[in-house]
């Protein structure tokens, strides 16, 4: 997923197209047996080990060579009995092998190689990385432990995991509401050092994205449903709420730029912002202004619709839950009223009249009466908008905009390959096909050849690693990036859960 390239980085250096973190661009070089030992050696021996360690070949897919990639129970980074009864017990229910082992690796991922737990002034506190960049994403951390959350009944050390990731983002957001990745360590200096203005300590990137605020809204409401424990819901926590409403309010733009500045020197347009560093200029309608896209690509027109529909709905969640645990009716009122105000506006401005498709939502708009007619693979999308439950899976708007996206006649990051077809996106390139994409196609339709088209398309494209990637080649699965990308490894397994709650005749 985004990572911008670091230019200490020889291997980022040396591929200057590629636009992921340098232990990305060594594990991937490595495993296309691009990497000349001088080049890898110049990395230095701890990061040199760990890019050996981390290129492995493609595991053997041959009956009955369908060996586990999970590390070795002890070397995992948190164990939960409940996950592990649940991979048992789910793998017995789907009949295709290679469906079940890419399962049996996919779902306990984040758990096995991401987390780190400890406590802190007597709370649980958990620090998730992203996979192969140390460095905690709100967005990220939030889906990554997301489907965990039905389990944690039956599992206490996993619900006292997931407050501690509750906890950790509510004093990220208290650091710096504008920064989407955070790190453990408050002394260690970010690549991203130079961007300006200059970065607190502890933040890792200070992209402006609507929907890592939203993230952190969701996985504290889905914990507080799922019936986690309110301790972590205190003033530290309703401080950062509020906090986030304040921002989301800020970046309405109705008396100027608002507060968000931000300027990263770049070889890629889209790493930075435009302008003076606040994006490209858009009308105060009432929408919410996000800088950059949940990819970390910059918005081409600030008001990105897939967030600002994912904060109404987000809103209305965070309303709900104070309403419940506080008895204060003055917040709750505030987060309904900017929910209903930025529904208003998307009723106003988001939809648009197609010539083919009639009436469709557009990715981005300014307000002015320009829009922009594309869709991207990461989450929130215009596709994945039913995932969250921003818009209902059989809403006429939503229905007609998927069939306008998924036709490589209308959406130029549509493609179709030898491989696969798929989303694509400027991030990766647009040749380069998401998994999380084809993923979010199949959660968000009823029809069974769809979901059965979705699920071959993974099972030939994982290039034998037994994992998902951030994107493959449309014609070749083996030139993909990111072999530890932990989010979409885990919605991978949300996806086999929820098909064998409501479709399993599709993996009996």
């Amino acid at each position: 997923m985004r990572r911008s390239a670091d230019p200490a980085c020889v291997a980022c250096r040396a591929q200057p197209t590629t636009r992921t973190g340098h232990t990305l661009n060594t594990r991937r070089q490595f495993i296309q047996g691009t990497v000349a030992p001088l080049a890898l050696s110049a990395l230095g021996p701890a990061l040199a080990a760990h890019a050996f360690d981390s290129a492995l070949k493609p595991a053997p897919t041959g009956p009955g060579l369908l060996v586990s990639q999970r590390p070795p129970v002890a070397q995992r980074k948190f164990v939960s009995a409940a996950v592990e009864q649940t991979i048992v017990a789910a793998k017995a229910r789907i009949a295709d092998p290679e469906t079940a082992w890419l399962f049996e690796n996919c779902f306990p991922n984040t758990l096995d190689t991401t987390v780190t737990t400890r406590v802190v002034e007597g709370r649980p506190d958990t620090y998730v990385i992203t996979g192969d960049i140390d460095a905690m994403w709100l967005r990220d951390s939030a889906a990554q432990v997301w489907p965990y959350l039905p389990l944690m009944k039956q599992d206490a050390a996993l619900q006292s995991m997931i407050a501690g990731v509750v906890n950790r983002q509510a004093r990220c957001v208290l650091l710096d509401p504008y920064a989407n990745a955070f790190y453990d360590n408050p002394d260690k200096v970010s690549y991203h050092k130079d961007d300006l203005p200059k970065m607190k300590p502890g933040v890792h990137e200070r992209k402006w994205e609507v929907d890592s605020l939203c993230y952190v809204i969701r996985l504290a409401h889905g914990y507080w449903k799922q019936g986690g424990d309110v301790t972590c819901f205190d003033a530290q926590w309703l401080e950062a709420m509020k906090l986030i409403v304040a921002t989301f309010r800020n970046q309405q733009r109705k008396t100027g730029d608002g507060d968000y500045k931000f300027k990263h020197k770049t070889m890629w347009p889209s790493d930075t912002a435009a302008g003076s560093g606040t994006g490209h200029p858009v009308a105060p309608v009432g929408l919410i202004a996000s800088v950059f896209r949940p990819s970390d690509d910059g918005t081409v027109f600030p008001f990105l619709i897939p967030s600002n529909y994912f904060a109404a709905n987000s809103l209305r969640q965070l309303g709900a839950m104070v309403r419940a645990l506080y008895r204060d009716p003055a917040f709750p009122a505030d987060c309904l009223s900017l929910a209903a105000e930025v529904e208003r506006a998307l009723q106003k401005h988001a939809v648009i009249e197609h010539k083919t498709h009639g009436r469709i939502l557009a990715y981005e708009v300014d307000g002015y009466g320009s829009h922009y007619l594309i869709d991207d693979s990461n989450v929130p999308s215009l596709i994945s908008m039913a995932y969250p439950g921003a818009i209902g899976v059989n809403d006429p708007l939503y229905r007609s905009t998927r069939k306008f996206l998924f036709n490589a006649a209308n959406q130029p990051y549509y493609v179709k390959g030898r491989a696969a077809e798929g989303t694509s996106g400027p991030h990766a390139g647009r040749d380069m096909i998401w998994p999380m994409g084809i993923i979010i196609r199949a959660m968000t339709t009823n029809d069974d050849a769809e979901i059965k088209r979705c699920l071959k398309m993974l099972a030939a494209t994982h290039a034998g690693t037994g994992f998902m990637h951030e994107a493959f080649h449309k014609d070749d699965p083996a030139k993909f990036t990111r072999k530890w990308f932990a989010w979409a490894n885990t919605l991978y397994g949300e996806m086999i859960l929820r098909l064998l709650e409501s479709k399993p005749h599709l993996l009996g």
